[in-house]
């Protein structure tokens, strides 16, 4: 019997795919395994295999346990493959008595605090173990703007690499309760849900910053710390566990919340600071520092670091309807918490 068409073409096609798997290489990669494929944009893989996990663990005991608690979790960036130095924030590691750092393959180590720089608010580690390590590429922050293309990159405390990609929203002055201030900070939208530490990474995958902070309602904003903010005092912080050379800030161990009705209001105050032992409580509001009106954290933060550690300051402090005089003696927070395991 004669053959038609369709026998003759489907015996061609089985031999053209006999003679391509004849063709294809032996023990080659074949077909990716969807397990290994990064589901981050490519400027944000640029950084995964850097990015860690920290677990730390404070003793009870400690000033920052009341605050931050006597476990924490949150993520940092290699950022010395050589020497194994990680930049993270520094509430994570304030008081750190026992680290724990997770990489992205799968290796557990110990960390070692090596510093911590609580004006900026960062603060590095160093793995302990057999280098070098993943790195990530440190970038201009400088350069970064409002409407600017980035990214955050962090560890959440079930061990997941968290990646969002977003923008700057503004660039802008930013003060905090517990006596921090920056003079410019990234807002960046959207919120990464791994903020404590996370990596923020501009357009072309470098580190520009460290993420700090949740900021206002939802939908949340992440605020940022700056590169350049660290840079300058990189070298000194790590040999000396603090920028030894920057002029200490005066410090009272306060909280407080500026209230557009009330002026500065003290929402709290801690544990080991001047403050306490001077009898500032919570509810009192500051009206007056060495004689000028202070309504404002900036303006108080600002009058208060003019002067210098152990040179006492005079408050007029709003409590109970009464105006009453309150001298303060500062401190360096440096000698109250353990900042540096040199």
């Amino acid at each position: 019997m004669r053959r038609g068409p369709a026998p003759v073409l489907a015996a061609a096609l089985v031999l053209l795919v006999a003679g391509a798997l004849l063709a294809a290489p032996r023990g080659g990669a074949g077909r990716p395994d969807p397990r290994q494929l990064s589901a981050l944009p490519s400027y944000l893989q640029r950084v995964e295999a850097a990015v860690v996990g920290i677990r730390v663990e404070t003793s009870r005991d400690r000033p920052s346990a009341a605050t931050l608690g006597p476990e924490r979790w949150g993520s940092g960036v290699i950022v010395d493959g050589a020497a194994g130095y990680a930049l993270t924030v520094s509430y994570v590691l304030l008081d750190a008595a026992r680290i724990e750092v997770s990489l992205r393959d799968g290796r557990r180590v110990p960390g070692r605090l090596v510093g911590l720089d609580l004006e900026v608010g960062v603060g590095v580690l160093q793995l302990v173990g057999a280098g070098p390590w993943p790195a990530a590429e440190l970038g201009d922050s400088r350069r970064v703007g409002p409407g600017h293309v980035v990214g955050t990159v962090g560890v959440d405390d079930d061990g997941r690499l968290v990646g969002v990609a977003g923008r700057v929203e503004a660039v802008r002055p930013f003060s905090a309760a517990w006596e921090y201030m920056l003079d410019r900070a990234f807002i960046v939208s959207p919120h990464n849900p791994a903020f404590g530490g996370a990596a923020l990474v501009d357009a072309d995958g470098k580190v520009v910053g460290v993420t700090s902070l949740r900021l206002g309602e939802t939908p949340h904003v992440d605020l940022a710390i700056p590169l350049e903010t660290f840079l300058p005092g990189q070298a000194e912080l790590v040999a000396k566990g603090r920028v030894a050379s920057r002029r200490p800030r005066p410090w009272l161990g306060l909280y407080t919340l500026a209230h557009e009705a009330l002026g500065l209001v003290v929402t709290g105050v801690s544990p080991v600071g001047p403050a306490r032992a001077a009898g500032l409580r919570r509810g009192d509001v500051i009206v007056r520092l060495n004689g000028e009106a202070v309504a404002t954290q900036e303006a108080f933060y600002a009058r208060l670091w003019q002067g210098a550690v152990d040179e006492e300051v005079r408050l007029v402090v709003k409590r109970a309807g009464e105006f009453e005089a309150v001298t303060v003696r500062p401190a360096d927070r440096y000698r109250f918490y353990h900042t540096t395991d040199r």
